[in-house]
């Protein structure tokens, strides 16, 4: 038993999630008069709606269980665990609505930033396993603007034996999704799961119309 997961494909999948709730969230995450209390808690609303679909091929394993009236084969999740990874800081807003739905998951974390020149991915803190073999990998990160923070992490799973990652963002801009395909070629096993493809980035790489810096208005900092 165990629904077998669609692996290697001919390209990367990228999903955005067409439903009444995750499009409500959304807007209101978008309008500047959100605070960052309404913020995170929509957000994090938000992220397990995107959980439910970015964890359809989560692998399983049969399992025997004992009714009130019979036994049956059901379905548990299969070893080794799946693996959540925050990007920080901003990805941590995104845990706890991930993990609702994978309490059983491990979480590990990567820290990058963006070099707002370059534009271009730096990492400063590693906190993962340096064997991944055969482990799928969900990476949390809320916007997907130029792509750079995303390809660097998918990379650094898959050196490490990641058997595929799907990356779950509340925003990706058309640049950055094409940035990934050309990264990433064919025979891909990374998806992606988003609550909707904005129109483009601006000239100095944020998405628009967007919902501005999401760690900013998750964390509550203003500049």
């Amino acid at each position: 038993m165990g629904r077998a997961p669609t692996r290697y494909r001919r390209d990367m999948r990228v999903h955005a999630v067409e439903h009444p709730l995750v499009t409500h969230k959304l807007s209101v995450l978008r309008s500047a008069d959100t605070p960052s209390p309404i913020f995170r808690q929509l957000a994090d609303e938000l992220v397990t709606l995107l959980a439910y679909e970015a964890t359809r091929d989560v692998t399983v394993a049969p399992v025997e269980i004992t009714t009130p009236v019979t036994t049956m084969t059901g379905a548990k999740l299969s070893r080794p665990r799946p693996i959540v990874v925050p990007v920080l800081r901003a990805g941590l807003g995104m845990l706890d609505g991930m993990v609702r739905l994978l309490p059983t998951a491990e979480v590990g974390f990567l820290g990058l930033k963006r070099d707002e020149e370059t534009f271009e991915a730096i990492t400063y803190a590693n906190r993962l396993p340096d064997d991944l073999s055969d482990r799928q990998c969900f990476v949390l990160d809320p916007m997907l603007a130029t792509g750079g923070t995303l390809i660097a992490t998918i990379r650094y799973l898959f050196e490490r034996g990641a058997r595929d990652v799907t990356c779950v963002t509340l925003l990706a801009a058309p640049e950055g999704i094409e940035a990934m395909r050309q990264a990433i070629g064919e025979d891909s096993r990374v998806t992606i799961v988003t609550a909707a493809i904005d129109e483009k980035l601006d000239e100095k790489g944020y998405i628009v119309p967007g919902l501005g810096d999401a760690g900013d208005r998750l964390f509550g900092v203003v500049d």
